[in-house]
């Protein structure tokens, strides 16, 4: 008789990890549900325990836990009390253990703290990357392993094949919800015990399976905006967070000349063009955050694009870099599209040639390459040149 395999689900309360589980279940898995309870803004009145082991069944009985009240009121819509309420529910329904478990400092100090201080820096970072790296596939998949759990599946579109013992990363089959870029800081040995159940499928598939699957949240909405800024506003999150390094400033063209005033750097991004606060007679873009000089650089369509980029802190899924020269795809951003370039490795990082020029190449965010559907692997932006 075949083993039986121990998944944890990483649950959201989306439609999403749902429907993950419920597919591990159907396929014979001894299946259970995790959540993840995240920072928030503003602290909780009541801190939760550390992220301890977790309690006997006969503490923590099946599809039971504390009420999200019980916590506190929640604004990190990952783990808001509807979320949780949803997620408890459908491991109910599914007949799994469900657990709330406290990963709020990890996430601080990993993500949340990471998009503060790449922002103070003038950069634009990727906190969701930092976040699948280091609490996701790190902290939780620790967790799930120290449980005795065989894997640790999300509800990301994406695909993990075996060859030969190496692990790829594949393109989920719909291309409109692929997720392999978010993915791309993952090593062997987290692909190792990873699954993504729903990269064979397209959106509407796993709707019409959460439909069958008699799920709660079939027709739940997707979340857009970061969790962890809840009511989406980044700018007043910057400001309430990092007030120091929101310094005004001068808003020049290239050629130096001074156009007007910024009101930190941290509110612009590369190719922003609204509520730059001048009018020249053309559209305006931002074409560069010069923190040395807290000067921001901005310039007419035509000065925009640039073709090669500099990237650091690469990580290559199968362990190796690609040849110089090699002809890969790149991606410079989630919903950027693939753009031929030449791969050409260099000391301390790597250098990018596109076929075209890309307008919207913005240091903090990420590189992934891309061979076919196989996702090489990725590293952070450092210029663009």
């Amino acid at each position: 008789m075949k083993e039986q395999k121990t998944v944890v689900v990483a649950m959201s309360g989306g439609v999403d990890s749902s429907t993950t589980a419920a597919l591990l279940v159907e396929r014979g898995y001894s299946v259970i549900g995790i959540m993840m309870r995240l920072w928030s803004e503003p602290p909780h009145p009541s801190p939760l325990p550390s992220a301890s082991p977790l309690p006997s069944p006969n503490e923590f009985q099946l599809g039971e836990g504390r009420g999200a009240g019980e916590w506190g009121e929640a604004t990190n819509r990952c783990c808001s009390p509807e979320a949780v309420a949803d997620a408890r529910g459908v491991c109910q329904n599914l007949g799994i253990p469900f657990y709330l478990l406290n990963f709020e400092d990890d996430f601080k100090t990993n993500v949340v703290n990471f998009f503060l201080d790449g922002y103070a820096r003038g950069i634009t970072p990727n906190p969701c990357l930092e976040c699948n790296r280091q609490v996701k596939f790190g902290t939780l998949l620790d967790k799930a392993r120290a449980l005795g759990a065989d894997y640790l599946a999300t509800g990301h579109y994406a695909r993990v094949q075996e060859v030969d013992g190496k692990f790829h990363l594949l393109k989920g089959v719909d291309p409109k919800k692929d997720q392999s870029y978010a993915l791309a800081v993952l090593t062997q040995a987290q692909l190792a015990h990873a699954m993504f159940p729903l990269g064979e499928f397209t959106k509407e598939e796993t709707r019409a399976m959460a439909r069958r699957f008699g799920l709660r949240v079939a027709e739940k909405s997707d979340s857009q905006d970061l969790c962890f800024i809840a009511d989406g506003k980044y700018r007043n999150f910057l400001s309430r967070n990092i007030p120091n390094a929101l310094l005004p400033g001068d808003i020049v063209d290239a050629r130096g000349n001074v156009l007007g005033k910024h009101l930190g750097l941290p509110f612009y991004t590369i190719g922003q063009r609204e509520g730059l606060g001048i009018a020249r007679g053309k559209p305006l873009y931002v074409l560069a955050l010069d923190a040395a000089r807290n000067a921001l650089v901005v310039g007419g369509r035509e000065e925009l694009g640039k073709r090669e980029l500099i990237a650091r802190n690469m990580n290559w899924i199968a362990g190796n870099a690609p040849v110089a020269g090699a002809h890969v795809m790149g991606k410079i951003r989630y919903r950027a599209p693939d753009i031929a370039a030449t791969f050409f490795p260099e000391a301390n990082g790597v250098r990018v040639k596109f076929d075209e020029p890309l307008r919207d190449i913005t240091p903090g965010q990420a590189i992934v390459l891309y061979d076919g559907e196989e996702c090489l692997g990725g590293g952070i932006i450092e210029a663009a040149v």
